[in-house]
């Protein structure tokens, strides 16, 4: 009997905010679900997320960003880029993986650049509707690019013959979410709203939302349950003005239950991270989304767009928005029938498998030990 093809790891390379690792952290706890042995690879950043790493391996390179430091800063990137890809091949030699994956983040190029040297197969996965830019220096070395979208702006056509939806992996509590139907809108009944920002979105968000349901009309207001993600220095500020409104709330820096809140929802007010609006189709939840004006490439409207023309979203521009535009939208979509219809649209939009999808892509790909190593 031939035996079974035996693998080294699967390095998971990703910048170290939130929109890069968890993705892979899905993937890798995927991997190890299967039997692989990954290890993650990130800069300093990426250490905050310990927690979640749940006994996989991890590494810290350097790297450094280019856009927007001015020369200065662009030139400390560039070294520290430079030394990482040592520190990187370094690595690589010693770990002897079978496959290397980028998440984007400019901490995913050393170690991508690294692997194509060594010779190592490697995978790139964009999150955004917008391949980012140390994804776009990657994707021509890959061997294959996973999408989160049907459609990916600034790719190249040769390397898109290359690329697969797979969608972008959330949280086993966000695809738990989506096992439950959407709330009955009932016309006297209870109206729940969720808001969420990102770390960029929630001072824009937590001042304007209050101001905004504060309009609505006073019998609107009492049936609203609102729970709303604001910063520390705009608590309490939110909570005087939606108790001045008579709206129910809860306000709090941050919701550990989110899957759990995201099902009982109505419709959410959310900026347009690829993850946010990943878990909003996920679970089928109807959004109005306001896209982060200064974000890369305007990468944040892009996947805004993508959801609104599913049909599972409305999106407000910064330069549109104010408490009164918001007002005046939010009265129309809580008054007519549209919620229930967006939130089937935007379910079906959704790619709940998406770590299984990337599990297979990376599978299909790896080089499996030479029988000399594998003995």
């Amino acid at each position: 009997m031939t035996a079974a093809p035996a693998f080294g790891p699967v390095v998971i390379a990703a910048g170290g905010t939130g929109g890069h690792v968890m993705p892979a952290l899905a993937l890798a706890h995927g991997l190890q679900s299967a039997g692989f042995a990954p290890a993650l690879v990130t800069d300093r950043r990426g250490t905050a997320f310990g927690d979640e790493l749940g006994g996989i391996a991890c590494h810290t390179v350097r790297a450094g960003g280019l856009a927007g430091r001015g020369v200065i800063g662009a030139l400390r990137g560039l070294i520290a880029l430079v030394l990482g890809g040592f520190e990187a091949r370094a690595l690589l030699r010693r770990l002897a993986p079978s496959l290397a994956v980028g998440f984007g983040g400019y901490a995913s190029v050393p170690p991508l650049v690294a692997a194509a040297s060594l010779g190592v197969p490697t995978l790139v996965h964009e999150a955004n509707a917008v391949l980012g830019r140390a994804n776009r220096l990657l994707a021509p070395r890959a061997r294959a690019i996973a999408t989160a979208f049907p459609d990916t702006r600034r790719m190249r056509a040769a390397d898109g013959k290359r690329a697969t939806r797979t969608g972008n992996p959330v949280r086993p509590e966000i695809i738990a979410a989506r096992d439950v139907p959407y709330p009955a809108l009932d016309p006297s009944g209870p109206v729940r709203l969720l808001v969420v920002g990102g770390s960029q979105g929630a001072r824009l968000l937590g001042r304007m939302v209050p101001v905004a349901l504060a309009r609505l009309d006073p019998g609107l207001r009492r049936r609203l349950f609102v729970a709303q993600q604001c910063r520390p220095e705009d608590l309490e500020d939110a909570r005087r003005m939606f108790a001045e409104a008579s709206i129910e709330a809860e306000v709090a820096p941050f919701f550990d239950d989110v899957g759990r809140r995201l099902a009982a929802s109505h419709l959410v007010i959310a900026r347009a991270g690829a993850s946010t609006v990943a878990e909003l189709a996920c679970a089928g939840r109807p959004a109005v989304l306001v896209p982060f004006a200064r974000a890369i490439d305007n990468h944040q409207e892009a996947n805004a767009r993508m959801l609104e023309a599913a049909g599972g979203a409305w999106v407000m521009l910064e330069s549109e928005l104010s408490a009164d535009s918001l007002a005046q939208r939010l009265a129309e979509l809580l008054a007519g029938a549209e919620l229930p219809a967006a939130a089937a649209r935007a379910r079906a939009f959704g790619v709940p498998d998406a770590s299984e999808r990337l599990v297979a892509l990376a599978r299909g790909i790896m080089h499996p030990k030479p029988e000399a190593e594998a003995a």
